[in-house]
C-alpha cells in the first residue's frame, strides 16, 4: 500500500466482549486528523455482522408469530445450519462492495471497519477468512483484540442491558451460549507460524495483537489511546510495505 497514509480495511476481531466495539468508539471520539496521524485511520465507514445477525433474530420471531416456519434460527437462537456463519460473511462483502460503488473517493478518504467474532463451533476465523472476498482480503489488515474466555465472559455480563439487546454496545448472550460459540477459538491456530502475517486466500495480510487482558477499553481514556497507537503503529509498518 506504498503511498497510501491510512488503512484501507481494518478488520477487528476477538471473543464477544472483548473491547472491539469500545475500540471503534474511541476512534470515532477522536479527531479525524489526530485520528489519521496516531492511528492511520481516515473517515469511518463500519461493517459489523451483529446488526445482520440481530435482523435474523427478530425476522425469525416475527414468522413464528405469523405462524410461518423460522428461516434462520431455532427457538433457542442457535443457527438452523452452520453455513449461516459464513453467509454473514459474504454479506459483509457484499456490503463492501455496494460502498466501493457509493462512496466516492472510499479508497483515499476511508478506513472501512469490518467487526465480528467466531469461534471453533461454527467453523472459527479459518473458515471466515475463506469466505472473504479478495477485493476485501488485498485490501485489509487485522486487528485482534486478545483476551481470556474467563474476560470475555465477565465482561459479557457487565455490558448486557435486557431493554437494548439490539444495541453494539450493550448487546450480549446467555451464559451456556457464550461458551458453546465462543469459549474456543482457532486463532491461535490461524496465527502461530508467523508473528506479523496470516496466509488467507494465498495472500499475506498483515496483524497485530491488541493485548487487552488488562480491560483497559472499558475506560476509553488515554491508557487505551497509548496502546491503541503502538499496535496500530507496527501493524501500519507492516501494511505500508504490501
Amino acid at each position: 500500500m506504498a503511498g497510501k497514509e491510512i488503512f484501507e480495511i481494518l478488520v477487528l476481531i476477538a471473543r464477544p466482549a472483548a473491547g472491539k466495539s469500545e475500540v471503534i468508539d474511541y476512534l470515532k471520539r477522536t479527531d479525524l486528523p489526530e485520528r489519521r496521524k496516531r492511528f492511520h485511520v481516515g473517515r469511518l465507514e463500519e461493517i459489523d455482522d451483529f446488526p445482520m445477525l440481530w435482523t435474523w433474530f427478530e425476522e425469525d420471531a416475527l414468522l413464528e408469530k405469523m405462524g410461518y416456519p423460522r428461516l434462520h434460527t431455532d427457538s433457542a437462537g442457535y443457527f438452523t445450519a452452520d453455513h449461516l456463519w459464513d453467509l454473514l460473511i459474504e454479506r459483509i462483502c457484499l456490503e463492501y462492495r455496494k460502498r466501493q460503488r457509493d462512496i466516492p473517493g472510499l479508497a483515499e478518504e476511508y478506513t472501512t471497519l469490518i467487526e465480528f467474532s467466531r469461534g471453533c463451533q461454527h467453523g472459527g476465523y479459518r473458515s471466515a477468512f475463506d469466505h472473504l472476498s479478495p477485493q476485501v482480503v488485498e485490501r485489509m489488515a487485522v486487528l485482534y483484540l486478545d483476551v481470556s474466555w474467563e474476560e470475555s465472559l465477565r465482561k459479557n455480563r457487565k455490558r448486557f442491558n435486557p431493554d437494548r439487546p439490539d444495541s453494539i454496545l450493550e448487546h450480549g448472550l446467555e451464559d451456556d451460549k457464550l461458551e458453546r460459540l465462543y469459549r474456543d477459538t482457532d486463532w491461535e491456530e490461524v496465527s502461530r507460524d508467523d508473528p506479523a502475517y496470516l496466509s488467507i486466500q494465498g495472500k499475506r495480510v498483515p496483524y497485530a495483537v491488541f493485548d487487552n487482558r488488562d480491560d483497559v477499553t472499558t475506560g476509553r481514556g488515554e491508557a487505551l489511546g497509548a496502546r491503541l497507537e503502538a499496535v496500530t503503529a507496527a501493524l501500519w509498518e507492516r501494511y505500508s510495505q504490501k
